[in-house]
C-alpha cells in the first residue's frame, strides 16, 4: 500500500509499526539501539521496548542508517521521546524525501520551548503544514501490540493528507479518523498527561471513584479552555484524542503517567518515582508547560498549577486536592 518509515522504535513505535504492518504497508523502523534492530530483524521481535509480541509481521524490518531509513518513504511516523525530538530530528534535515508526509504520534510540550510537537516537526524538518499531520487518541501500546480493538485520530491541516494518513493506519482492529484540529489534537494529547499525574496521585493516595471523576472532569474542563484559547475546537476534547485518551491514561496502570503520580501518591519523591520508572514521565515536564501556556493566554489552571507545585515543592496529595478546590465559590 506505501512505503512507511517510523523513527523510534520504542513500544508504542513498535506497535505502531506492525499496525502499519497489518494494513498493508511496507514497513522499516529506525533506531539507534543496534540490538534492538538486529533482533527486529533477525527475530522479528524487539524483546527489549515490546516483548509482549511473539512475533512482528514480516513486512517490518530495522536499520540504523538514517538516509537508508527515509529515502524511499512515503509516509514518515515519529515516535521519538517529545523532548528529545528536535535534538533525533535535526540529523534528518535534508533527507526527507520533497512529497513525503511526516506524521507524529509524539504527546507532550517542548520544555525549553512550551511548543507543541507539530511545531517542533515542522520547524526542524522545514515542512509545510500540508505534509505535516499528528496521530493520537486512547493508545496503550501493549493493548495495541496485542490487536485489541483501538482507534485514534489523525490530524492535519490539509483534510487531504489526514485522510491519507487515516487510510494508510487503518486495519480491521485498528480504525484512525481524519480531522484538521492540528492544535487541538496536538494539545489533546500532550495536556492529559498532567491529569494522569494527578489521578495516579489520588489512587496512589488512596482515593476512589469519587475523586478520580472529579479530577478527570475539572481537569478536561481546564484542558479545553486552554485548547480554545490557544486555537483549537472545543468538540476534539470530546473525541478520542480528549476524552478517549483521557480515560485510557487515567485508568491504567500501564500508564506511565499514572503509575509515575500513584507512586508519588504512596510518598516517593520526584527521584524516587523517576528511578522506580527508569525514567521521567512525559506529565512531568508537561505540567510547567500547562501553567506557563495558562499564563500566556489568560487561562486559570488550578490542576496544573497544584500538579506544579506537587512537584517541585513537593506537597501532598491533600495538599494538592485543596488547591484545586479552591476557597472561591464558582460556577461550573
Amino acid at each position: 500500500m506505501a512505503s512507511v518509515t517510523v523513527l523510534g522504535a520504542g513500544a508504542w513505535g513498535t506497535a505502531f509499526g506492525q499496525v502499519l504492518a497489518d494494513a498493508g504497508n511496507d514497513v522499516t523502523m529506525w533506531a539507534i539501539e543496534p540490538d534492538i534492530v538486529n533482533a527486529i530483524n533477525t527475530l522479528h521481535q524487539n524483546p527489549v521496548r515490546l516483548p509482549v509480541v511473539n512475533r512482528l509481521p514480516d513486512a517490518m524490518h530495522a536499520t540504523l542508517g538514517r538516509e537508508e531509513a527515509v529515502k524511499d518513504a512515503e509516509i514518515i511516523i515519529v515516535a521519538i521521546a517529545a523532548q528529545f525530538a528536535r535534538q533525533a530530528l535535526d540529523g534528518f534535515k535534508g533527507l526527507i524525501p520533497p512529497h513525503a508526509v511526516v506524521v507524529s504520534l509524539m504527546k507532550g510540550i517542548e520544555r525549553s520551548t512550551d511548543k507543541r510537537m507539530d511545531q517542533v516537526v515542522r520547524e526542524t524538518l522545514g515542512l509545510p503544514a500540508d505534509r505535516f499531520a499528528c496521530l493520537s487518541g486512547p493508545n496503550l501500546s501493549k493493548e495495541v501490540a496485542q490487536r485489541q480493538p483501538a482507534a485514534a485520530v489523525a490530524a492535519s491541516e490539509s483534510h487531504s493528507t489526514a485522510v491519507k494518513v487515516a487510510g494508510i493506519a487503518t486495519t480491521g482492529y485498528f480504525k484512525v479518523f481524519a480531522s484538521t484540529d492540528v492544535i487541538g489534537v496536538e494539545m489533546c494529547g500532550s495536556l492529559k498527561n498532567v491529569v494522569a499525574l494527578a489521578v495516579g496521585m489520588s489512587r496512589g493516595a488512596g482515593f476512589g471513584e469519587n475523586t478520580a471523576a472529579m479530577i478527570e472532569t475539572r481537569g478536561l474542563a481546564e484542558l479545553t479552555q486552554l485548547g480554545v484559547a490557544a486555537g483549537a475546537q472545543a468538540q476534539t476534547f470530546a473525541g478520542l484524542a480528549g476524552v478517549g485518551d483521557l480515560v485510557a491514561t487515567c485508568g491504567s496502570p500501564l500508564s506511565r503517567n499514572y503509575t509515575f503520580g500513584a507512586n508519588l501518591g504512596r510518598g516517593m519523591s520526584v527521584d524516587e518515582a523517576t528511578k522506580v520508572s527508569n525514567g521521567v514521565a512525559e506529565g512531568v515536564p508537561t505540567t510547567a508547560a500547562v501553567v506557563a501556556l495558562g499564563e500566556k493566554y489568560g487561562v486559570d489552571t488550578p490542576l496544573a498549577s497544584a500538579m506544579f507545585r506537587v512537584l517541585n515543592e513537593g506537597i501532598s496529595c491533600e495538599e494538592m486536592l485543596a488547591d484545586l478546590f479552591g476557597d472561591d465559590m464558582v460556577d461550573e
